[in-house]
């Protein structure tokens, strides 16, 4: 799973909800708002002025370390 800038957020909430202390440490902070379910993750940053990348980077490493097999040690 890659997260992209034009994802919905709401989208990406309901994919895991692991991705809400992201958000949040990036300041994104209203994901329970009726914006957030129509909106953008590059608008959300572009109107709260945050740096995209740095959430996108966050959030698709989340979803790489959650993807990668599981071994039995």
């Amino acid at each position: 799973m890659v997260v992209t800038s034009d994802m919905i957020i709401s989208d990406v909430l309901n994919m895991d909800r692991g991705t809400i202390p992201i958000f949040f440490r990036n300041g994104l902070h209203c994901l329970g708002c009726a914006m957030a379910s129509g909106e953008t993750i590059e608008e959300a940053c572009a109107v709260h002025g945050l740096d995209c990348d740095l959430l996108l980077d966050e959030l698709n490493s989340f979803f790489e370390v959650k993807d990668l097999p599981q071994t039995n040690v």
